[in-house]
């Protein structure tokens, strides 16, 4: 089967289907041999794709639509592992923080076991999500502003702020008393 006049492809949505259809499996390999985790793999070469067909328009690409692709999809793996490394350095810093400040009252470690268990459910959601989430709740951003960094729709925005909110609900199951405490006597 031979690759889509690459001309084509960002042109024409058969040939750009047919292309991802052909190229998606060997652009998951090649980010799994990043990441280690196919999951994640397959999630970055997907958002790739989605992006270059949005971008389509404003998109020029000076030879190979192949390589451009392929080089979109490395370097989404190098930035979903430096942004892993910066979380887990966050996140260790700070359990080291609250352990020192930690006095070892039962309140304090249920404050720690919280937060752990928080940043732990953040940092397991998949990586367009987790950005989301994070300039939505840590940024501060409304969604409008959150789609118009990310070249998304707001309606990909809700829908991707839904699934967090859900998966870390699911996640935080175990610690939905102390969660309403919180909110409750707003501490």
């Amino acid at each position: 089967m031979s690759l889509p006049e690459e001309s084509n492809i960002l042109i024409n949505p058969i040939e750009f289907e047919k292309f991802f259809r052909e190229r998606y499996r060997s652009l998951c390999f090649l980010a799994n041999r990043y990441l280690k985790d196919i999951t994640v793999a397959e999630e970055i070469v997907q958002d790739v794709f989605v992006h270059i067909w949005e971008k389509r328009d404003q998109i020029t690409i000076k030879g190979s639509v192949s390589a451009y692709i392929a080089t979109s999809v490395k370097n989404n793996c190098l930035n979903h592992l430096k942004h892993n490394s910066i979380v887990k350095t966050y996140e260790k810093n700070e359990l080291i923080r609250m352990s020192v400040d930690s006095s070892g009252n039962e309140e304090e470690m249920h404050d720690f076991e919280l937060e752990s268990a928080i940043l732990n459910a953040i940092a397991e959601l998949p990586p367009q999500r987790k950005k989301v989430f994070m300039m939505s709740r840590v940024d501060g951003l409304k969604y409008h502003e959150i789609a118009a960094k990310l070249g998304l729709s707001v309606k990909t925005i809700e829908a991707q702020m839904g699934k967090a909110l859900k998966q870390l609900r699911t996640k935080l199951k175990d610690y939905t008393a102390i969660l309403l405490a919180l909110i409750w006597f707003n501490i």
